[in-house]
């Protein structure tokens, strides 16, 4: 089963989050998701992994700085902005399999490992 961390290596949370997979000897695919943003149809794949909505992974500080009023969007209009501003998607996040989590705290993702 592959492991993906959707990883910013300037966060201290996505480096734990990364060493901590290392540590339990998987090999993840890191996505470095500034450079390499994820599609509209992966940020969708992603949100129902991690049970959540669009909304909940949001960086509201981020957000506010890209000029977003969030609480006035609809999801489908946040996918959007998350796939052209990927600096407000909240940091970082791991899909094993058909799971996802966010690692915040990191050992977060001790559940899906």
């Amino acid at each position: 089963m592959a492991t993906i961390i959707y990883h910013n290596p300037r966060c201290s949370k996505s480096r734990q989050t990364l060493a901590l997979i290392e540590e339990s000897g998987l090999t993840p695919t890191i996505v470095e998701y500034l450079k390499d943003p994820p599609s509209k149809s992966a940020l969708k794949d992603i949100l129902f992994k991690l049970g959540m909505v669009a909304r909940d992974i949001v960086r509201k500080k981020e957000a506010k700085e890209a000029g977003l009023d969030i609480a006035t969007m609809t999801d489908a209009a946040i996918i959007k902005a998350m796939a052209e501003h990927p600096a407000i998607i909240e940091r970082p996040i791991v899909v094993s399999g058909n799971k996802a989590v966010i690692g915040r705290p990191p050992e977060n993702i001790l559940e899906i490992l």
